[in-house]
Order: C-alpha cells, then sequence, then structure tokens
C-alpha cells in the first residue's frame, strides 16, 4: 500500500495541491501504484479507469487556470461496480451475464461526482448482485471480480456487498468510495474493514443508474477513513433527479454540504438512546467494545438513556415482509434497468429479465455457480406484480414496523437525538463451502424504514470461529475492527454526522491495517 498518502484526508490533499507540494495527476498516481502494488491479493478493485489520469491533468489545468469545483476537485475516488459510468470501463454488478451491454449513460450519483471535480479512479469489487443471488453467498465474491479479502487479515472476509469499497478504501487505495446498501451493505463492509460508513435516508442521493435491488430499500453513499470525508462526499450526491422520484419527495431535506456539521463538541447535550436487545449480546469481545463507547459518549457530556430497545425489532413479520418486498421490488426493478442496456456484443448474451439471469448462471454454471446458487433469483422471478396485495400488504406492514411502531417510537419515547447499537461482529474466515458466518447486525430497522445509519470506528477485538475451512486455518488472532452505529429519524444526516464526527474525534480509534504483502 502507499505508504505516502497512508490515512490522508481530502482536506490534506487539498491544502497540498493548493500548495503546489502535490497535483491531481500526482495524487492519482499515487494511489494506481499501490493498487497494482498490492491488489493482487485484497482484490478490491474490479477494474481501473484507463482515463484517470488523463482526466486529473485536466483538472490540474482548471486549478492553474483558477477555476476550483469544489471541495472534491482532483480527488481520486472508487465506485462500487453496481454504478453505471457512461466511459470505457464496465458496469456489471461482478457478473459476467453484463459483459456483452453497457450502460447508456452514466449514474446520476457519477455525473455528480465528474462535475464536482473528483477522479473517478476505478470500480470497486462487490459481492456480486450486491449480494442478492444466494441465501448462503460468500461476501466480497463475484465470478468477474474474485475474492475481495479484509485487509486487516486476508484469511478473512470484508463483509458486503460494498466489499471492495470498504477494503480499498481502508488499505489506503482510494481517497473514499461509493458503495450501495440495500440492508447493511454499507456499514457492515465499513465496520469490518475499519472505516466511516454512511448509509443516507432513501431519496437523500439518486439510485438513476444504480443496479437495482429494491426501489423502496436501495441507497447510494460514501465510505471513508474519516467522517469529514465522508460528509465532503455526501454534499456532492444529494441533488434532486427527475430520474427517481424517490428525490423529489415533499419533507426531503438535502444539503450540499455536510461539513458545517462536522463540531468535535458535538456530544455534548445530545440525547443518545443504547439499543441492546438483538443487536447485541453474540460477542462478548464486540459486547465488551460496545460498553466503552457508552462510557465514552457519557463522558463526552451526551446524555445516555440506557436501555432504549427498539420494540419491534424481534418481531418476525419485519424480516418477513422485508424478504417480500426485497424480492418482488428485484424482479421489476432489475427488468427495468435492464431494459436500457445498450448492446455492444451481439454474440453475447443480453439478460433483460431475472429469468433470462437464472438461465445464464445456469448455462455457465462453472463459472457463476463455482460457490453458491442463486435461490433469490429463483424466489424473485416467483413473484407477483407490485400493485398485488401480498406485496402492498408486506409493504406497509415493514415501514409501520420499523418506522412508526419502532426507530419512531423509541426515539420520539426518550426525545431522543440518535440511537447507537453495536455495528456487527468482527470478520469471518472467508469460507466458500458454508458461506458467511455473521455474528449479528443492527441495520434491518432503518433499511426497512429508509432511514439513515452512519457507522463509524470503535474498537479491535480477536475472535476465532468454529470453522474448518482453509481459509481459518490460515487466519491469524489479529485485531480485528468492529463498528458502532448511529442510526435516526429521515432526514436526520446532519445530527448523526455531527454526533459520529465528535465520537471519532474524541476516540480516535481507527488505525490502518497491517503492510499487505503481494
Amino acid at each position: 500500500m502507499s505508504s505516502e498518502l497512508s490515512e490522508t484526508t481530502i482536506a490534506q490533499l487539498q491544502n497540498d495541491m493548493a500548495a503546489g507540494a502535490r497535483s491531481a495527476v500526482s495524487v492519482t498516481e499515487c494511489y494506481l501504484t499501490a493498487i497494482a502494488a498490492v491488489d493482487g491479493v485484497l482484490r478490491s478493485v474490479i477494474e481501473i479507469n484507463p482515463d484517470a489520469l488523463e482526466i486529473a491533468a485536466q483538472l490540474d489545468r482548471e486549478r492553474a487556470a483558477g477555476r476550483l469545483r469544489g471541495a472534491l476537485h482532483g480527488i481520486p475516488i472508487l465506485l462500487k461496480d453496481n454504478i453505471d459510468t457512461d466511459d470505457r470501463m464496465q458496469t456489471t454488478a461482478g457478473s459476467l451475464a453484463l459483459l456483452g451491454s453497457r450502460p447508456a449513460r452514466d449514474a446520476t450519483v457519477a455525473a455528480a461526482l465528474r462535475q464536482a471535480g473528483a477522479v473517478i479512479l476505478g470500480k470497486a469489487n462487490l459481492s456480486e448482485w450486491a449480494n442478492f443471488r444466494s441465501t448462503n453467498s460468500v461476501s466480497g465474491w463475484s465470478a468477474r471480480g474474485g475474492q475481495c479479502r479484509n485487509p486487516y487479515d486476508l484469511a478473512r472476509n470484508p463483509c458486503g456487498s460494498s466489499s471492495g469499497s470498504g477494503a480499498a478504501v481502508s488499505a489506503n487505495l482510494a481517497a473514499v468510495a461509493l458503495g450501495t446498501e440495500t440492508d447493511g451493505s454499507i456499514v457492515c463492509p465499513s465496520a469490518t474493514c475499519g472505516i466511516v460508513g454512511i448509509k443516507p435516508t432513501v431519496g437523500l442521493t439518486s439510485r438513476a443508474g444504480v443496479i437495482p435491488v429494491s426501489h423502496t430499500q436501495d441507497t447510494v453513499g460514501p465510505m471513508a477513513r474519516a467522517v469529514a470525508d465522508a460528509a465532503a462526499v455526501l454534499g456532492a450526491l444529494t441533488a434532486a433527479d427527475r430520474r427517481d422520484n424517490a428525490t423529489g419527495v415533499r419533507k426531503r431535506q438535502a444539503y450540499s454540504d455536510y461539513r458545517p456539521f462536522l463540531n468535535a463538541d458535538g456530544l455534548r447535550g445530545a440525547r443518545i438512546g443504547v439499543v441492546r436487545k438483538t443487536v447485541s449480546g453474540y460477542h462478548a469481545a464486540t459486547d465488551k467494545v460496545f460498553e466503552e463507547t457508552i462510557r465514552a459518549i457519557g463522558d463526552a457530556g451526551a446524555v445516555v438513556i440506557d436501555p432504549a430497545d427498539i420494540p419491534t425489532l424481534a418481531d418476525e413479520r419485519l424480516g418477513a415482509s422485508e424478504r417480500i418486498v426485497m424480492q418482488t421490488d428485484f424482479k421489476h426493478d432489475m427488468a427495468h434497468y435492464l431494459a436500457d442496456r445498450v448492446v455492444v456484443d451481439e454474440e453475447l448474451p443480453q439478460p433483460r429479465s431475472v429469468a433470462d439471469l437464472i438461465r445464464f448462471n445456469q448455462e455457465r454454471a462453472e463459472q457463476e455457480l463455482v460457490h453458491f446458487g442463486q435461490e433469490r433469483f429463483e424466489q424473485a422471478a416467483q413473484r407477483g406484480p407490485l400493485d398485488g396485495e401480498e406485496y402492498l400488504r408486506a409493504l406497509a406492514m415493514g415501514r409501520r414496523l420499523a418506522g412508526a411502531e419502532g426507530l419512531d417510537a423509541v426515539l420520539e419515547a426518550h426525545n431522543l437525538d440518535a440511537l447507537i447499537a453495536p455495528t456487527g461482529g468482527p470478520a469471518w474466515p472467508i469460507d466458500p463451502a458454508d458461506g458467511n458466518f455473521f455474528l449479528g447486525g443492527s441495520s434491518r430497522c432503518a433499511a426497512v424504514a429508509g432511514y439513515p445509519l452512519v457507522t463509524v470506528p470503535a474498537g479491535f477485538v480477536q475472535w476465532a470461529p468454529p470453522c474448518t475451512c482453509a481459509d481459518a486455518q490460515n487466519a491469524t488472532e489479529s485485531d480485528l475492527p468492529v463498528g458502532l452505529t448511529f442510526m435516526g429519524r429521515a432526514w436526520s444526516e446532519p445530527t448523526l454526522i455531527r454526533l459520529a464526527h465528535a465520537f471519532e474525534r474524541i476516540t480516535q480509534i481507527r488505525r490502518p491495517p497491517p503492510q499487505i504483502q503481494a
């Protein structure tokens, strides 16, 4: 990895470029060199943008002419490989099925980053199809990108589905990255890779041109080594978009710059509720870190209400309704997305539906189905219409349990600014035979309600799970990061950013992973 840019922030890069000590080209070259040096092992980057240095050079010329586009001018950023780019890169969600076609235009968030002056460095590896193909998947694996690994222990999983985004940023292979989340896909890899992740309120950032799972729950957000960097990226992504109706809702609250909400003393006087039931108690070392974070937050001047449990979190109907909604959304949203792909190779399959994707995987089973199946695809293909009674009933049930009777209820009952919970357990050994070994998580209510989350590094633990896979034999007793999640009401990103930044400043938990040996 690049020691020259190790842990360098966006603000530091901007100061260096303003002083003439660096240029967008030199910064981009540093990250490209770091990727070339170690990513053959890490497998976090699925493709390099062949135009990255040319884009950086143009931005340097603009800077020299006195034209600065903002906080991201000249900053290299990776995009998860389910975010469309109208350039010489592919957008495939990690699947071989989309290699015969290409997007007709940039995703709205990709276009926004270009307009803000970011250098799109490349595409990050991911859990194929954003981890919505199998119930027994291996996070971080895609047929196109191979197995992404956790930079703190290469025998362990980086979590998913934004695996490459989390691993690359943590390993200092990019300044920042974009991930996407339907349920846990930004916050889990951020936590297990020891970085910051912001999962925005659904509708704050556009999903147009993003390979979908669920229009009900999908959202795009930044992953960074510091809250300030994530805040800088988020502000570039929040313009309303006619291509995504969710960005036009009446109560939407969006800002073009979230950096003014950064406050090192932002915990003082804040009312913070502690969620315990169902989101803790699954791992003693993670629980110990959680208790330490609670004490630190109280010592920083926050009013801590403990416990402040989400009353519906254990309700089985919450998970059941989420499955129905996601599967039904996926069937229809995927067909809508695939219809706009432009054919570039008539000799390759051109899938236009989930049924086509199922058939492609069956025909290429030796490449696509080598580790796990496609049960979620098959379940989605059987779902009914978006105006069907089953779907509408599940949609209403989920929103009520997660929102009005869940997060909203506990936040209002205790007059809270935010809730906290462990983001999840530490990274587990990569196990292609048995799949993921999740200990626990806290993302579901916010996912179903469409509410925001911010995860920050909370501490380090050790864990040797009962696993006999080959990678488990290579897993070390290394320190593994775990995260703390701040969760709140819809559009409460300013509050969550303030609280997370203050926690980050008083604890300073983040430390880079050990040197990766290529």
